[in-house]
């Protein structure tokens, strides 16, 4: 294995915890049991509420990787039981409940998709539900007696829900509960999370010395923001970048972040050491790298993860064509217009929107071209004739044929 002090500087980057002193102690926890010199038992956990991952999922499972590619033993959890419930901790307002059928069929794509960041023969797959729903309840009174109402109230988002008279569900108190026993049940030595789940990762700290284990190392990692730089990235808010998404797409999307985000992404989400982000962060500051140089850097990398660097390096020709000279893409997707239809039917039929909705959307709001001339209307009926373009957004083109 690398040298500890190595590894530390790897392990260690983009590690938050919002408490100085709590940073220094799993530091030094860390730096104990990677002195022992032995592959350590590492997992995340992921509830699988959402067929679909995008780059703010990715943040933890870059730091897996990384214990990986350091010789270490990594489980990538799936959360068939958890997602039941559903984790609370970055909201104020009860999440929706899933059904077991729509967890199981969500499950199946996690770890395909996951493999575009671990290594698919280096990575264990385990499902919670497999030891969660076996517990009795007689169980779950006994994890639940090492913790008081107290601690759970004073978490942010209940004490907020608290102030607001909102109310705050009983089964919610479980999911620390169970993500814990999950700790105990994977005698993990390390569990990667968000910030905000330092509370679950501490919970499993708690079990595993009711157990009679050592407790594990917590780490923590910010939440991404999205592309639009305040907010994290979410579906919901459409500031996401997909890691399935097409490479095109990806690459201008992380070329629209604001330039202070910049460097949160090359810490949390490229493969960079960072002694390499430290010389770019440094080269921006004196001003011998442009942003705008360094942000298409940073979007070859990201593409590169997802793609491979023949698509990477495609995808930014297709930018400096389309975005830089203002000139249609050299490639594009053909549309064949037998009949007449109307312009929200066609770009539904293009594959351009996902949706009727979507598309009525994106015309409103002047984002639909055709020719290079904005759609005005809804009603517009497209008639068969000569070769056009058309263009969705600022990144998809058909030609109409």
């Amino acid at each position: 294995m690398r040298p500890v002090d190595e590894q530390m500087a790897i392990l260690m980057q983009g590690v938050e915890f919002g408490d100085p002193q709590l940073y220094q102690v799993m530091q030094a926890e860390l730096r104990e049991r990677l002195s022992e010199g032995r592959p350590l038992r590492v997992y995340c956990g992921y509830d699988p509420t959402a067929p679909d991952i995008h780059l703010g999922h990715t943040v933890t499972m870059r730091k897996l990787r990384q214990f990986q590619d350091l010789g270490h033993e990594v489980t990538f959890l799936i959360g068939t039981f958890t997602g039941l419930i559903g984790d609370p901790s970055d909201k104020e307002a009860l999440r929706p409940q899933r059904t077991p059928e729509e967890l199981m069929a969500n499950a199946r794509t996690y770890a395909e998709q996951a493999f575009k960041i671990l290594d698919r023969d280096k990575t264990i797959i385990r499902y919670n539900a497999d030891w969660l729903s076996q517990l009795t309840f007689a169980d779950a009174v006994r994890l639940a007696s090492h913790f008081t109402v107290q601690q759970f109230l004073a978490r942010d988002n209940f004490a907020k829900r608290m102030a607001k008279g909102d109310p705050i569900w009983l089964h919610e108190f479980f999911y620390a509960l169970m993500q814990g026993y999950d700790a105990v049940v994977l005698q993990t030595d390390v569990q990667i999370g968000a910030t905000e789940q330092l509370f679950n990762l501490m919970a499993g700290r708690k079990l595993q010395e009711a157990f009679g284990q050592r407790p594990q190392v917590c780490l923590t990692l910010p939440i991404l923001v999205g592309t639009d730089g305040r907010m994290r990235m979410s579906k919901s808010a459409g500031n996401y970048i997909g890691i399935n998404e097409p490479p095109e797409e990806q690459y201008g999307k992380v070329m629209s972040i604001p330039d202070e985000v910049m460097m949160q992404y090359y810490r949390l989400v490229t493969r960079f050491s960072p002694e390499q982000i430290a010389q770019i962060e440094t080269d921006l500051q004196s001003g011998r790298l442009h942003p705008r140089d360094a942000k298409m850097m940073l979007a070859r990398e990201i593409v590169s993860i997802f793609h491979g660097d023949e698509a990477a390096a495609r995808a930014e020709e297709h930018f400096k064509t389309v975005f830089q000279q203002r000139e249609l893409p050299p490639e594009m997707g053909e549309y064949s217009l037998r009949i007449p239809l109307s312009i929200v039917d066609l770009i539904c039929a293009a594959g351009l929107a996902p949706s009727k909705r979507e598309a009525r959307r994106l015309i409103e709001q002047g984002g639909v071209k055709l020719e290079g001339h904005p759609v005005q209307s809804v009603d517009l009926v497209v008639q068969p004739g000569p070769p056009r373009v058309l263009q969705v957004g600022r990144r998809r083109f058909v030609r109409v044929v």
